[in-house]
């Protein structure tokens, strides 16, 4: 339902006050204009605080980025993006330099337009989540020490359910969530918390259609298996490493390596050189070491974030008192700068399952749309684990694997299975959108049309 059309029920109706009643808290939150920000934007964007717990006080923080209005946001679909980590700024990676409508230039100040922004598809819903992240936040200490998967997921739903009610013309909009890295617990988590609750109301406010993960912890048992198959097989570790890590690390049943386990990730690491995991063919940018976030305690083989020199900008463009003042953001006066990655949040992560599958298979059952997509070059999260993971769903294929074109040229390979399709993109690395954005953009496309990447 548009604004129009909501103004013209309420005079209508002879109830004046509706459309002002919840258009004055959006005033509040309508970003008039960002520093740096190029000219002749013609798309409305929001950011602001929800409350997730009054008693404790706690908020994440949002970034809405609607769809330029001359293709009419009010027939598109809205997309939740989350980033992982867990500790790490979805306004940071996936609205400032993967999928959001501006990049940060070099300077730290200046904004350049995205071509390949997903918000040309659909309304664009960034979340810092959880509180310690970024610029949300919560009154009660001890809420950064104690954060995990479930209650994630629980101020997530809370988010959404009080994002609605400001924002009620998005109410039963077709909405589907989306993200990548640790985000690969986070999206199924709600997406299943979501269903769950959905259950009995015909007409629910969170119309959710589907999901799509990249990169995406999934399972940790295969994520290892694959992870270390992928490193010997890029020639990133000698045989000799790769049959310890097999015979030394087993996470099927716990999360926390042995010592032997510790000692041979760390041979790994030394073998593997002064490369970036994240991305094994692209040049690491060691001038921002600085900003490196330490992962290792729930996943030791994630030594560090993806450090592309982008990543320098936006802790400069971010921390600009007039740019928080723009987006709303930063108003009860957080005493630590703002950051791409909590380490706090990180360090002290409570909860955090073993496998995502059961929801996989529960989801599957319940017929939303769910895609999976992984960038080739990522030893991180690669497309060896994703694919044992999928692997291990034992899944009826419906149409093999195939490669995808772009242009003339193959973008990455496909493979649809009954309830999920699996999506590669070559040469991407962890972030896929960052490295290949138009490629990135096609899968969008397709994913929201529900249609298969193109085989010509």
């Amino acid at each position: 339902m548009g604004h129009s059309f909501f103004y013209l029920f309420c005079l209508l109706s002879f109830v004046g006050v509706c459309y002002g009643s919840y258009n004055a808290e959006q005033d509040r939150d309508r970003i008039t204009q960002l520093p740096g920000q190029p000219k002749n934007v013609d798309f409305a964007q929001y950011s602001g605080y929800v409350t997730v717990d009054k008693q404790a006080g706690r908020a994440l923080f949002y970034w809405l980025t609607e769809t330029p209005a001359s293709r009419v946001p009010e027939s598109r679909p809205l997309v939740l993006w989350l980033n992982g980590g867990p500790g790490c700024s979805s306004v940071a990676y996936g609205a400032a330099e993967e999928i959001g409508p501006f990049h940060i230039k070099p300077d730290g100040r200046t904004l350049y337009s995205n071509p390949f922004a997903w918000n040309n598809l659909a309304n664009l819903l960034f979340l810092e989540s959880p509180a310690g992240v970024g610029f949300s936040y919560s009154n009660t200490t001890s809420d950064l020490y104690t954060a995990g998967d479930q209650k994630t997921a629980e101020d997530s739903y809370r988010f959404l359910v009080n994002w609605f009610e400001r924002f009620p013309q998005y109410k039963h909009r077709d909405f589907y969530i989306t993200g990548e890295s640790y985000a690969g617990h986070y999206v199924p988590q709600l997406s299943q918390l979501i269903y769950e609750r959905n259950k009995g109301i015909q007409n629910p406010v969170i119309n959710l259609k589907g999901f799509m993960v990249g990169n995406a912890v999934t399972d940790d048992y295969h994520d290892y298996v694959g992870t270390f198959e992928y490193w010997w097989t890029h020639g990133l570790i000698s045989d000799s490493t790769y049959h310890l890590l097999r015979r030394s690390c087993d996470f099927g049943s716990s999360q926390h390596p042995s010592a032997e386990c510790k000692k041979a990730l760390t041979v790994a690491e030394f073998e593997q050189g002064n490369i970036d995991p994240y991305s094994i063919y692209t040049r690491p940018c060691n001038s921002t070491a600085s900003l490196r976030h330490n992962l290792r305690g729930h996943y030791p083989w994630m030594s560090r974030a993806y450090d592309p020199c982008t990543e320098r900008h936006s802790v400069v463009y971010f921390n600009h008192p007039d740019v928080q003042k723009a987006l709303h953001a930063n108003v009860t006066g957080i005493t630590y700068p703002w950051s791409t990655c909590s380490d706090l949040v990180g360090s002290y992560w409570a909860d955090s399952p073993l496998s995502m599958l059961p929801i996989y298979q529960e989801l599957i059952g319940a017929g939303l749309r769910i895609w999976a997509f992984s960038g080739d070059t990522d030893s991180v999260v690669p497309v060896t684990a994703t694919r044992y993971s999928i692997d291990a769903l034992k899944l009826r294929t419906l149409s093999n694997w195939y490669p995808w074109y772009d242009h003339g040229k193959v973008g990455g390979w496909c493979q649809i299975y009954k309830g999920l399709t699996f999506v590669t993109v070559a040469g991407a690395g962890h972030e896929v959108p960052l490295h290949r954005p138009r490629q990135a953009f096609i899968l969008f496309r397709s994913f929201l049309e529900n249609k298969p990447l193109p085989r010509s």
